[in-house]
């Protein structure tokens, strides 16, 4: 059923959306977008996947035996599953494979894509805040978007650093939950704290890891400025540092069907000061392809994960 709203939601934000722009000339946009740029951009899925599992292959403890081939087919199969699943929770499926697999304990394989997709959120929060402060002109939204991203990025940082701090924020997040997410809270912070006792034994590693992930995530926002030069249209990469992050964090509401309509009004609002609505939502479906691609790439290992389960 809530798949169903979620899908509903998705059609009713694109509907009021495509209502409000001329519909043909998006499609004049992506007919007359510069294949060089738009090949480029859409090749970029590939070394963005490999790094991805070669982080997750760095991640992994040696007794788990991850090879950077499964390490990509993972993360693909992950990418089908952020196609259904909301806010990304596809590759928190990662840690029931892995487990699956017989070299981690569940609690280890969650902390360890728990870790994951900290370094994610704080990477993506860390070009947000940088794009954020640089932004030319902000006035009182985005003076308050960069106060709220940079606090939130403050927050994730201390979480990391301070395991103390950590359980007394959880502590204080299973006194205000109801029943219902309290015991997710609680399995959350078990693979939070056992995440920190693994990942702060080896700094070395701890620091390749933070540099690999603020480094593929500016891979992820170049794709999104080569989409926009590939249509023809134009913003400074350092407004970009700052927009597509904002959208990107709008699909990630557990509102829509894969952060479809969220991240495409959220695209024709930020990108408002540089180009039209239909090249804005041009660019929304351009950077829906970024999870689409890698899901029609993960499809044929489904069966081999699904099997093992």
């Amino acid at each position: 059923m809530k798949k169903l709203i979620s899908v509903a939601l998705s059609l009713f934000i694109l509907v009021i959306l495509y209502l409000q722009i001329d519909f043909a000339a998006l499609l004049a946009v992506l007919a007359s977008s510069h294949s060089g740029w738009m090949m480029l951009g859409l090749a970029m899925v590939i070394p963005i996947t490999m790094l991805t599992a070669w982080r997750l292959q760095q991640l992994s403890p040696p007794q788990a035996n991850l090879t950077f081939a499964e390490g990509n087919r993972l993360i693909l199969a992950a990418s089908v599953l952020n196609m259904v699943l909301p806010s990304k929770m596809g590759d928190i499926a990662k840690a029931y494979f892995i487990q699956k697999r017989g070299a981690l304990v569940g609690s280890l394989a969650l902390s360890l894509v728990v870790f994951e997709k900290t370094c994610d959120l704080l990477s993506l929060l860390f070009w947000c805040g940088l794009g954020l402060l640089l932004y030319p002109n902000k006035d009182g939204l985005f003076w308050l978007m960069t106060v709220v991203i940079s606090s939130g990025l403050l927050l994730g940082i201390v979480l990391l650093v301070s395991r103390r701090l950590a359980d007394q924020f959880f502590d204080f997040l299973k006194q205000i939950t109801p029943n219902k997410i309290n015991e997710k809270v609680k399995n959350l912070q078990s693979a939070w704290s056992q995440m920190h006792d693994y990942f702060w034994r080896d700094r070395a590693k701890l620091l390749t890891i933070t540099a690999t992930s603020i480094f593929l995530w500016f891979l992820h926002l170049f794709q999104i400025w080569l989409f926009i030069l590939a249509l023809n249209a134009w913003t400074p990469l350092l407004a970009n540092l700052a927009l597509a992050p904002l959208a990107i964090l709008a699909g990630l509401l557990p509102l829509t069907f894969a952060g479809i309509g969220t991240r495409d009004a959220a695209l024709v609002f930020f990108y408002s000061a540089y180009f039209d609505p239909p090249t804005a939502a041009a660019l929304g479906v351009l950077a829906t392809s970024r999870y689409f691609i890698p899901a029609v790439a993960g499809l044929p290992f489904m069966n081999h994960y699904l099997i093992k389960t």
